[in-house]
């Protein structure tokens, strides 16, 4: 660790004087799904004074492993994870419960002189950690449920037009790929009348007290990422994520209306062991749904500023990595 560690205590700490004169550095370690990260992550960690924190929606829940690609006990007992299996699959968890429990976990690590190094690909996280929250309306379950109907019936095209309707520069930054996103902003519409673009303009901007460094793994070809998802999910069936599904579905209080259960994967698993469609079409799905997710990422990722790109289908891409992080800034 030496001589990388002096030469990144040194530059972060340079930059962290010239952005704020007193914050301590963190990384964000970005990317779609299937591109890398926590690999790339563990390699950061043994070379520098990092400790992690995941930043997936997914990862949050116990009893859900294999579906989330989770890390396993070996790794996670070297390789220490903030934010990992703290909920039950039955309970939700806000945005704004992770912006809470994340600053806690930073706050911690740098107490012990490391640095907080957030991986993860749940890119409305990162968002609100860097530009904190908005006072949005409580979700409404009886009108939630309505719009579920909706989704059902007229399907996610005319879902997305009807945001479109009613507020145009939110369905202009929301994709059209998007059910959760596109399902809120017409909800806090019906629940306050008011747009929810109006609600993010009078967002309270929490300053986060961390000079922030970025970082994002991706591959310049999408193919590459493609098969890897599709390598990803095959494997994923192999190591039991059916059996997984089961034991989920086995426990009687769980259903696809909990957030956990519209993990991508976990829908198709669940709907294929409903009688939906076969072994062969779940996968397909899940494949698609996996992808989906991924240019959605992406399309979040390009509007990041500052952002360094690794391209992960380079073979040394790993040594690319470790030279960014140990010369920031340049």
């Amino acid at each position: 660790m030496g001589e990388w560690y002096i030469r990144l205590m040194m530059t972060l700490s340079v930059a962290a004087k010239k952005h704020t004169c007193q914050y301590p550095p963190a990384l964000f370690l970005m990317g779609p799904t299937a591109s890398g990260k926590t690999s790339l992550a563990l390699s950061l960690v043994d070379q520098f004074p990092f400790e992690i924190i995941s930043v997936d929606s997914a990862l949050i829940y116990c009893h859900m492993d294999i579906g989330t690609s989770k890390p396993d006990e070996r790794v996670l007992q070297k390789y220490p994870h903030h934010l990992v299996n703290i909920r039950d699959p039955f309970e939700a968890y806000s945005v704004a419960e992770f912006r809470r429990d994340a600053l806690s976990a930073m706050a911690d690590i740098v107490s012990r002189g490391k640095i907080p190094l957030l991986v993860g690909g749940t890119m409305l996280y990162f968002r609100a950690l860097t530009k904190g929250l908005s006072d949005l309306p409580a979700s409404n379950k009886q009108i939630r449920t309505a719009l579920e109907k909706e989704l059902e019936n007229l399907g996610l095209d005319a879902m997305h037009q009807k945001l479109q309707a009613i507020d145009p520069e939110a369905a202009s930054k929301i994709h059209p790929n998007d059910p959760q996103r596109i399902q809120r902003a017409l909800e806090v519409h019906r629940i306050s009348g008011i747009p929810i673009s109006e609600w993010w303009a009078k967002e309270n901007r929490q300053e986060l007290p961390y000079t922030v460094f970025k970082m994002a793994i991706g591959a310049s070809d999408r193919r590459i990422l493609h098969q890897r998802i599709e390598i990803r999910f095959a494997e994923m069936l192999k190591a039991g994520f059916v059996d997984e599904v089961i034991s989920l579905r086995a426990r009687g209080d769980l259903d696809l209306d909990k957030p956990a259960m519209r993990a991508v994967g976990y829908r198709q698993v669940w709907q294929y062991l409903d009688g939906a469609y076969d072994a062969e079409e779940m996968q397909y799905r899940g494949i698609v749904a996996t992808r989906q997710l991924a240019k959605r990422q992406l399309t979040w990722l390009r509007s990041e500023q500052n952002l360094n790109w690794i391209n992960a289908d380079e073979k040394d891409f790993m040594e690319n990595a470790l030279k960014i992080v140990a010369q920031i800034p340049k």
